[in-house]
């Protein structure tokens, strides 16, 4: 079982694979990767002509170099299956409603996605809750650039607001959705992450724009690590250890 969680991606997939040659050459009869942040599941399609498929190169290198794969919460927006795309049995285990616990502590706050996409994290996390919840509708401007409205702002007023959403690495769209449903009257806005990829520049924004707390899980080191991954991953790998 090989441990590699793949932020900062570019500096870590080689050595990975190298290591995977290395224990296939030494006889190893199974590898299973747990790659808590799995890189370059966003890229998964090909949105202007001349762009490559990310998702999939990254897929056929570690499909191909193990035998199971296991992630957390990846970004499967457009991907029904991770196996389809890595070939070996690879899965993800989502972590959206016991992240939304943790941050609500007992409260039931409106659970808020910042697109559409962010819909099944949004309705699972309120459902855990017991609560309800909205979407921003998104349209994408540019590479780095987003406007986002929201469709019910008069569900905003007078609550506290948990903003979910799967990564969060430059910031912009987080940021904009703190200040609008700041600007709806939202009482407080508290963000939740599962891989924090942005560093203290990206976090500093995210507080000035009114930000009250922000949790994420341990997949990525970083300052707003709130839950720990060992015994989600520990479970999903149990019929490793006693095979």
């Amino acid at each position: 079982i090989l441990y590699r969680s793949l932020h900062h991606a570019n500096d870590r997939l080689v050595s990975l694979l190298l290591a995977a040659d290395a224990y296939r050459r030494a006889r190893v009869a199974r590898l299973v990767l747990v790659a808590p942040y799995l890189c370059y599941l966003r890229q998964d399609a090909v949105f202007r002509p001349g762009q490559p498929l990310s998702r999939d190169v990254v897929g056929r290198w570690l499909g191909g170099a193990f035998d199971r794969i296991i992630t957390v919460q990846a970004h499967l927006h457009r991907t029904a299956d991770l196996t389809d795309v890595f070939g070996a049995r690879s899965e993800s285990l989502s972590i959206a409603g016991d992240l939304a616990v943790l941050a609500a502590g007992g409260d039931r706050p409106l659970i808020v996605g910042p697109d559409i996409e962010s819909w099944p994290l949004a309705e699972d996390a309120a459902n855990r809750l017991g609560t309800d919840w909205v979407v921003f509708d998104k349209t994408r401007l540019g590479d780095r650039q987003v406007r986002l409205s929201l469709k019910a702002p008069d569900k905003v007023a007078g609550r506290a607001v948990l903003l979910l959403d799967d990564v969060c690495s430059s910031g912009g769209t987080m940021e904009q959705a703190i200040t609008l449903l700041r600007q709806a009257g939202a009482t407080s806005v508290d963000v939740t992450v599962a891989h924090a990829l942005f560093d203290s520049d990206v976090e500093a924004r995210l507080r000035a724009a009114g930000a009250r707390r922000i949790l994420s899980s341990d997949s990525v080191p970083n300052p707003t690590n709130a839950m720990e991954l060992a015994d989600v991953l520990a479970t999903a790998l149990r019929e490793e250890i006693t095979a």
